[in-house]
């Protein structure tokens, strides 16, 4: 491939990647190419910056080949530099939805280092993400259903210690309801947590079309009575479960946490406990039943949710659909949330998050954060980039923030 076409192509990625292109139909190209190049942004720009050094030396210069090579460089300088805002994004949110001092309700400050970005560590985040950190151990494939591989989960803690009444995180994995599996998501969070002392699970669960919904959110309220019974012998604090979740996981976790004890979705274990404490949905598809109005939310219950997640037409059920959207399951008794969503999101618009967040803002009587990322595509938790990894450590801060405020509720109610 000529050098021109190579920096055609890296010019066409990040145009799409700065600025990604509207529409229904193609919002999944859309979406992979500009996932890709947006967390990866510093190596693409690396490797931008050395083919053009490489051809300028060369006897026969392509000026047009320098001058996408140029503003491809450019745009990519943007996307790093829209990486790290992040940081002060997500501080803003938790301060406005927190209070100004809530970082001196933390066990400790968080130090320069914490908060500085870790290039080291995301020289190569895909080694990084296979590899993991050593002071975490991960316990496989443990049945919590019936339903096979489909209900099993994987529980870390830290390796170098033993944990007693430690917080719980339950991580629920998207994929559109038809795909993914509990190893491939939210992996950076988890270690985070655990390596800190918290016990993380991350949960299968049945799949669409095979399984139509609402197994999915059956075997989420399943995971979490099964918690509530067994994490204690492995460390955890069954009364604690924060609950989280991108996309689908997203929805889910979101779902969950509004609709506790729910008997219509606890078939043969209607009388457990499946309260959680707080939710932490990552760019969560929040209407599913159309209430929003959004065009785009018409277009995916019509073609997408209704033939292949529910297997019914919306015109037959719905209130199935109405059912199963969290927008419309919000109660003064909802939990706290910390709801993040990236602005340039082809998949689930945002609109759905501001729509979400002004509902819960308005009807319950917890703490509502937002935290809406400039740039940010779909997925852009799922391995460690600059992105992440402020994300990461400020959904950290919040989390340690609201175990705090728990257990300091809880130490001054009687027994």
């Amino acid at each position: 491939m000529s050098f021109r076409r190579r920096q055609l192509i890296t010019a066409a990625l990040t145009a799409n990647a700065v600025r990604p292109l509207p529409g229904f139909g193609v919002g999944v190209p859309s979406f992979f190419a500009g996932w890709l190049t947006g967390e990866l942004a510093p190596h693409v720009l690396a490797l931008t910056a050395a083919d053009a050094a490489v051809h300028s030396t060369g006897r026969r210069r392509d000026p047009v080949g320098l001058a996408l090579a140029g503003a491809s460089a450019a745009g990519l300088g943007y996307l790093v530099w829209q990486s790290r805002a992040v940081r002060d994004r997500v501080e803003d949110a938790l301060t406005e939805g927190l209070g100004l001092d809530y970082i001196e309700q933390l066990d400790a400050k968080p130090t320069p280092a914490e908060l500085a970005t870790p290039w080291r560590s995301l020289v190569n985040p895909f080694r990084t993400l296979r590899k993991g950190p050593v002071d975490v151990r991960v316990e496989r494939d443990i049945a919590f259903g019936p339903a096979g591989s489909r209900n099993h989960l994987d529980i870390y803690a830290p390796a170098d210690r033993t944990l007693e009444a430690a917080p719980v995180l339950l991580q629920v994995h998207g994929g559109a309801w038809t795909i993914g599996r509990k190893d491939q998501q939210g992996i950076p969070l988890m270690r985070h947590l655990a390596s800190k002392g918290w016990v993380c699970v991350a949960i299968n669960y049945r799949l669409a079309p095979r399984d139509p919904f609402p197994a999915q959110i059956i075997d989420v309220k399943q995971s979490i009575a099964w918690i509530r019974d067994n994490i204690a012998a492995y460390g955890g604090d069954p009364d604690y479960i924060a609950i989280t979740g991108g996309s689908a996981g997203g929805h889910l976790s979101a779902l969950a946490a509004l609709t506790p004890n729910d008997p219509v979705w606890q078939p043969g274990f209607e009388d457990a406990d499946t309260s959680v404490q707080v939710a932490v949905p990552h760019y969560g598809v929040y209407d599913v039943a159309g209430a929003t109005g959004l065009r785009s939310v018409t277009l995916t219950r019509d073609r997408f949710m209704g033939p292949t997640v529910f297997k019914k037409r919306y015109a037959d059920d719905p209130e199935a659909f109405e059912a199963a959207s969290p927008i419309l399951r919000i109660t003064p008794d909802a939990p706290d949330f910390f709801v993040l969503h990236g602005t340039h999101d082809s998949l689930v618009g945002v609109d759905q998050a501001r729509m979400f967040v002004a509902r819960l803002r308005e009807v319950s009587k917890r703490t509502v954060v937002y935290a809406e990322l400039p740039g940010a595509q779909h997925a852009f938790d799922v391995f460690p980039s600059i992105r992440s990894s402020h994300i990461v450590r400020a959904i950290d801060r919040y989390l340690h923030w609201h175990w705090n405020q728990y257990r300091r509720e809880h130490a001054a109610t009687p027994a």
